[in-house]
């Protein structure tokens, strides 16, 4: 197990690293100069000043020596300062940080067992409309633009009915329906996998076996096919965090929220290289490390994997 954990980390590592440069190399090969940007238009803007200002943030050194500086900061646990704003990236990342993990946080408890119960009773039926029915469901709430959900939720329950505030700034109410807009598409994910992998369980000889033997079909639903049903969706977990933190950038844009989301956004638009790379990184390893912990608990769920991992 000490092997196993000190590859995925490893492993981990090289992912943060990749996700580091190519970051950089993509905004540096950008032909938008971000002191011009953070000044204004071009007309009028004093060169010399733009002169100080790149020297300033090291912008008139190579791109490989910026790179390797850079790095070495990050390694320190030093983010750089952002080039809007002019404050330490990591302490931006961490002033936002709680309002996206309350919602990422909220849009998972809400997915998870809506995904579960959606695949569940799917299976579970033996009316093949509804089956057929509740299939449909999750292809249908991928195919719906989160940007659209989240306007057409604010029309009907902020302006239309005024049951939840419009800005998602106002306490636990003003949180709902930006936790929904998030969770819709993201239970979709987890109902899509683990209904396609319950289909297949339900199929098996061992099912079979449990119900001639006297077993409920809910009982052989929940006790024998969704255990060897959820190890794909055990792994979905932690892909659907990077996807939530992806899908907030559009949900905060939407309900004004202030989180990491609106930070992605300001930092691409504005050629904000140290903001950018500071919140590719911590996202990065926040999804690489519970990548690493899914994969640490997958011989908790399947005891044949527990020698493999040895």
């Amino acid at each position: 197990m000490t092997r196993f954990v000190a590859r995925r980390l490893t492993q981990a590592a090289a992912v943060v690293l990749a996700a580091y440069t190519l970051t950089f190399a993509a905004f540096d090969m950008l032909p938008a100069d971000p002191v011009r940007i953070m000044m204004g238009p071009e007309n009028g803007v004093d060169e010399a000043r733009v002169a100080a200002l790149r020297a300033e943030y090291g912008l008139d050194r190579p791109a490989v020596e910026r790179y390797l500086d850079g790095l070495l900061d990050t390694l320190r646990g030093d983010l750089g300062t952002s080039f809007q704003t002019g404050r330490d990236v990591g302490a931006t990342i961490a002033e936002a940080a709680p309002r996206t993990l309350a919602l990422a946080g909220g849009a998972l408890l809400v997915a998870l067992p809506l995904g579960f119960l959606i695949a569940w009773s799917a299976a579970y039926t033996r009316h093949m409309w509804l089956r057929r029915l509740l299939g449909a469901l999750p292809g249908l709430s991928l195919s719906v633009p989160t940007f659209w959900l989240g306007l057409v939720l604010l029309q009907a329950f902020s302006f239309g009915l005024p049951l939840f505030p419009a800005r998602a700034e106002d306490g636990l109410a003003g949180l709902v329906l930006p936790t929904v807009t998030l969770a819709v598409p993201s239970s979709a994910f987890m109902a899509q996998v683990l209904l396609e992998r319950l289909t297949v369980e339900m199929r098996q000889p061992y099912v079979d076996t449990a119900r001639a033997k006297g077993a409920s079909r809910a009982r052989a639903v929940t006790a024998h096919a969704l255990r060897n049903a959820a190890m794909p969706a055990l792994t979905m977990i932690a892909l659907l965090a990077g996807w939530l933190v992806s899908g907030s950038v559009v949900v905060e844009t939407v309900f004004a929220r202030n989180g990491l989301g609106r930070l992605i956004e300001s930092a691409v638009t504005t050629r904000d290289l140290p903001m950018l790379q500071g919140l590719v990184v911590v996202a990065t390893a926040v999804v690489t490390l519970l990548t690493l912990a899914v994969d640490m608990a997958h011989p908790l769920v399947d005891p044949r994997l527990r020698e493999r991992a040895a």
